[in-house]
């Protein structure tokens, strides 16, 4: 066997054990609002994930704001109206909430459009009050006719914004004539500026030439983008997922999380602990919100698989855990990086302190003799 084609084997093989996979869900939960008699779209979580904000239809005539308290994952008690950002005044749009770690609320709306075209509005909420209302400024705005910023979410440090640039003007259904999605960092409190390399970051999910891209929303990690998607000319929408392995790569091939025989589901939100997808769609005549848990992360090579080995928890913050009930004592430990680096080696043992790694996607390999263990780890 020649030099070239152990080459050839050792990519191979290297690819298939640090290449992202794009997460999935189980099955889909009806969300309950109690108290709530209307339509609740594009979902929001707290931090704490004890606080939904939701808006009421995106009709653009009384489209407000509201939130609800957690009872339990799938049932919240309706509380009114988010204080402050919404409008009095009819026809208005006030809605798409995102909030960072930093109590940073941020919405769209359409007061003073086309007058002023910075329709994207930030507030941050203290304890007793609010300080830092006003608009988000920044080179991400488009100032033409049509254009608008129809979503937007901010990352959960609140370094960057996902935006949605979207262009209206007498296309099917009321729908955007073309919208496409970019990444902003941040400067101050008031303003967001592009990145440089946004147009690569997300050049496999801008397919503007079929699809009206919307509803971004970023994971706590960096790692994984889900968003909206909308065939040009049609009425499907269908919610997808496209995933990276370090925050400075460009996101993957997207893929299908949500689509037919749901009809119209959009606005997806992940928990700040990466397991809940929260989104709506329309049953009947009305909006309402649904929940999808986070399937068991999937091994990506198992050679030889030991069940009697379990690492938990995953995704972890700071120790792992590894029961190992096998019986067999030499086993060795090595937990990679995206980019295949080893950063940490050692004998196995049953706790692991792993708080000196930065945030992000790793990959530990258990090895005996004869056989080696491969599993995708996620640290917060």
């Amino acid at each position: 066997m020649n030099i070239k084609y152990y080459i050839i084997i050792i990519f191979t093989t290297i690819g298939k054990l640090f290449s992202q996979v794009s997460p999935t869900f189980g099955n889909e939960i009806p969300v309950t609002i109690n108290g709530l008699s209307f339509d609740a779209m594009e979902p929001a979580l707290s931090i704490d994930g004890n606080a939904l904000f939701f808006n009421s239809l995106n009709d653009g005539v009384a489209t407000s704001l509201y939130y609800a308290g957690k009872v339990n994952d799938s049932t919240f008690n309706f509380i009114g109206l988010v204080p402050v950002v919404n409008q009095t005044v009819t026809p208005r749009l006030d809605g798409v909430a995102s909030l960072d770690s930093l109590n940073n609320f941020y919405w769209v709306s359409t007061r003073d459009y086309p007058t002023n075209m910075d329709n994207l509005h930030r507030i941050r909420f203290l304890t007793s009050g609010y300080t830092n209302f006003g608009r988000v400024h920044g080179d991400f705005h488009i100032y033409l006719p049509g254009y608008i910023i129809m979503d937007a979410s901010t990352s959960f440090d609140g370094n960057l914004m996902i935006y949605c640039n979207a262009r209206f003007g007498g296309c099917v259904n009321n729908m955007p004539c073309e919208a496409s999605m970019g990444i902003a960092q941040k400067v101050n409190d008031s303003t967001f500026n592009k990145l440089p390399n946004t147009s690569v970051l997300m050049a496999a999910i801008n397919d503007t030439v079929n699809y009206i891209v919307y509803a971004p929303h970023l994971s706590k990690d960096g790692l994984e983008l889900y968003y909206t998607r909308l065939l040009k000319n049609a009425t499907q929408s269908e919610i997808m997922v496209s995933v990276r392995t370090n925050t400075n790569s460009a996101f993957g091939t997207p893929s299908v999380l949500v689509t037919s025989p749901s009809v119209l589901p959009e606005g997806p939100v992940l928990s700040s602990d990466m397991q809940k997808l929260y989104y709506h769609k329309k049953v009947g005549s009305i909006f309402k919100l649904f929940l999808k848990y986070r399937s068991t992360t999937t091994d990506l090579l198992a050679i030889s698989e030991n069940a009697k080995i379990n690492i938990y928890p995953n995704p972890f913050e700071t120790t792992l855990n590894i029961d190992n009930k096998s019986g067999i004592e030499n086993y060795k430990i090595e937990i990679h990086n995206s980019l295949g680096q080893i950063v940490y080696k050692d004998v196995l043992s049953n706790n692991i302190d792993l708080s000196f790694l930065p945030v992000g996607v790793f990959y530990i390999s258990i090895k005996d003799n004869h056989s080696v263990f491969v599993k995708k780890l996620m640290k917060l």
